[in-house]
């Protein structure tokens, strides 16, 4: 970059980067990979994020796209995204130890599909064609569930409606805010009894991080948002910034993906990361663009949000703990050791 516009500083999100359904995932594997001889498997990419899980290929996990590729009694993760029934009733088969790391934030998505399906209410889900998270839910409820994208989706769904008084809004939960008003704006216009649910289905951290984007976004030269590509968050956040009016917004995996030239003359950049990215990826990216006035952090909110392991990873290292206590070292501590933490060393947990 030339000298004479070099940055000058950064203003960081806060917050950013591992939400609590991926801090519970992430150390859910690496538990598995502590306590299993290799390989672990994992039914799709753990988190959305492609240095995630090459580090995790690294430490001998197989992930895979179907279930038939998984061997008989092999260890087996689901992914955070939350899996089909029949996907998560095929991976038990064959003695295989599974462990079903689905957020509990989609977890409750499902449960309101099935709910609402039962009551004879036509669903309406608001998501992306194709993501892990759509594709899970669509398939709890396959005959009373329609996926829509945008408000132009939703004036065709009216012919897909038996009865008008009787619909039902979900959402995939890692949709920017304004894909959810506006479908819901919208689905209201054409069912005015149309039920949600007493707090919408998008997720907290979600909400959190856009909402903390929001805040630099209209003042900083440039946003870098650190994400992978197929990261429903992480793209979200590229909107948000965009809505916001930053001219240059870009979304790198990490700092080598980020060409310092195509920040022009920027000499405020606003930094934040999607809800799988590690905090060592925020920090190396801050250290690429060097500001020369130093950083600010710009706060909206705490998260202190926890979610335990999979119940079926809490009972086996219980049951383990009572064998053999220097297999478990820390694994029953799980609170003290973050997913980062995790993932540096995974000797940590």
């Amino acid at each position: 970059m030339n000298q004479e516009f070099r940055v000058e500083r950064v203003l960081l999100a806060d917050p950013r980067g591992f939400c609590a359904g991926v801090e519970m995932a992430i150390k859910a594997l690496v538990w598995m990979v502590k306590i299993f001889d290799s390989p672990v498997y994992c039914y799709h990419e753990i988190v959305h994020n492609r240095l995630v899980v090459d580090r995790f290929k690294d430490l001998g996990v197989i992930f895979v796209d179907s279930i038939d590729e998984v061997p008989a009694g092999a260890p087996l993760m689901l992914s955070a995204h939350g899996s089909a029934p029949e996907i998560v009733e095929a991976a038990k088969d064959q003695n295989r130890f599974v462990v079903n790391a689905v957020c509990p934030l989609v977890t409750k998505v499902h449960h309101e599909a099935r709910v609402r399906a039962a009551k004879g209410y036509t669903i309406i889900y608001v998501g992306h064609d194709g993501h892990d998270e759509s594709v899970g839910t669509l398939a709890v409820a396959p005959d009373s569930i329609h996926l829509v994208e945008n408000v132009a989706d939703v004036d065709s769904v009216d012919k897909l409606v038996a009865n008008p008084q009787k619909v039902a809004l979900l959402a995939q939960t890692t949709l920017a805010e304004h894909e959810w008003e506006s479908v819901a704006d919208r689905a209201r216009e054409h069912f005015p009894n149309l039920w949600t649910a007493a707090r919408n289905d998008l997720c907290f951290a979600t909400t959190n991080r856009q909402a903390a984007l929001r805040k630099i976004a209209q003042t900083a030269d440039a946003v870098v948002v650190i994400g992978s590509a197929n990261s429903s968050n992480t793209l979200a956040l590229v909107k948000v910034a965009k809505e916001c009016g930053c001219q240059r917004v870009l979304r790198v995996d990490g700092p080598d993906e980020l060409d310092l030239i195509d920040l022009g003359q920027a000499r405020t950049v606003g930094v934040t990361a999607g809800a799988s990215a590690p905090e060592d990826l925020v920090q190396a990216v801050i250290d690429r663009l060097a500001p020369s006035k130093g950083v600010e952090s710009v706060f909206v909110t705490n998260e202190d949000e926890y979610f335990p392991p999979p119940p079926e990873l809490r009972s086996l290292v219980a049951d383990l703990e009572k064998i053999s206590p220097t297999k478990t070292g820390s694994l029953l501590d799980d609170r003290s050791v973050s997913a980062d933490e995790a993932l540096k060393s995974h000797d940590l947990i």
